[in-house]
């Protein structure tokens, strides 16, 4: 007679989440993080972009196991821009009327709104329209896809975007009134507005806590987005970027998928290192997406020691490279 496992039979991993989340650029290409409270379920105390998941009460959640539920659509595209406004205050709305550029609220008036939204007492897009606005969501440049490895007992979906509101180079500008808020303390403590720069050599220094994804996505955006200058030039030279195809320089078939298409499950590879760090593959599109033709970017892994909380001694490097040095190190053992 076989035993049973006195552990049980193995859990099934936890479904993902629909979420959605913007890399927020100010006019003069800042990017906007928020640092979370130490007390969240997801990312404590870590600097993230704005966004959060999609609500069954303001948004159209696609039903799991639906070809939507992985893909970028308008429920992804409203849920980032409520989430944007509930955690920072920024609202990324059209005024009503052809031309008449983003709308513009009293404090008062987006202060209530964003109590109301969050408290769920108003529909998102109910109350926009009432305030004479449509959610901006043509705006949005999707940019990756995040499915959280089977590893993490709480996992997500998540729709990654970029939006640059209009350049200016007026400092009295009306633009300057989208100087972002935290939302009180419920989820954030800070919201900033910071060069791409800056916030990855703060991540170095430990000053900041990012997540692979988040320090993936800021080195590629640091390409492009390079502090003071033609702040036009680097955002043509961004959406040169993302509209690239192929994306990558080494012969797999992930190169040929859009940046838009991209979905990212974070997996580690399995080569030891003399410095005891992990290599992360961002190849693979995460189990619920095996078999779909999607992936990630083969060319690119992150290279990390994971901790308790956050990450450290993180860099996003080439797989080339990285392959490349474990073969070296193989081969140095092997004569000692």
């Amino acid at each position: 007679m076989s035993r049973k496992s006195s552990s049980g039979p193995k859990k099934p991993p936890a479904v993902p989440r629909p979420s959605s989340s913007i890399m927020l650029l100010s006019p003069t290409n800042q990017l906007l993080l928020l640092h979370r409270v130490q007390t969240s379920s997801s990312f404590a105390s870590a600097h993230v972009f704005p966004g959060g998941n999609l609500s069954a009460f303001h948004e159209t959640i696609p039903a799991e196991g639906s070809a939507e539920r992985h893909l970028d659509g308008p429920a992804y595209r409203i849920a980032a821009i409520r989430e944007t406004f509930e955690e920072s205050g920024i609202l990324l709305s059209q005024a009503e009327g052809e031309g008449n550029g983003l709308l513009h609220l009293s404090e008062d008036i987006a202060e209530a709104g964003r109590k109301a939204i969050h408290g769920d007492k108003v529909r998102f897009t109910d109350w926009l329209e009432g305030v004479g606005g449509t959610p901006d969501v043509d705006n949005l440049i999707p940019f990756t896809r995040w499915v959280t490895p089977t590893t993490v007992p709480k996992r997500f979906t998540t729709q990654m975007y970029v939006y640059m509101l209009p350049l200016s180079t007026d400092v009295d500008s009306e633009l300057v009134v989208h100087t972002p808020t935290h939302d009180g303390g419920l989820e954030h403590t800070a919201a900033q507005f910071d060069d791409v720069a800056t916030w990855l050599s703060r991540a170095d220094k430990g000053e900041v806590i990012l997540y692979p994804p988040q320090l993936y996505l800021l080195t590629l955006l640091g390409q492009f987005l390079t502090g003071k200058g033609d702040y036009a030039a680097q955002r043509a030279a961004l959406s040169a970027f993302l509209a690239k195809v192929p994306t990558g320089d080494l012969p797999h078939p992930t190169a040929n998928i859009s940046w838009g298409d991209k979905s990212m499950s974070p997996v580690p590879i399995p080569i030891k290192r003399a410095d005891g760090r992990t290599t992360v593959g961002l190849d693979t599109p995460g189990p619920e997406l095996a078999g779909s033709g999607r992936g990630g970017d083969y060319d690119h892994v992150v290279v990390v020691n994971f901790a308790k909380i956050g990450s450290s001694k993180m860099e996003v490097r080439s797989r080339k490279e990285v392959l490349a040095e474990a073969e070296a190190e193989k081969a140095k053992q092997a004569k000692l």
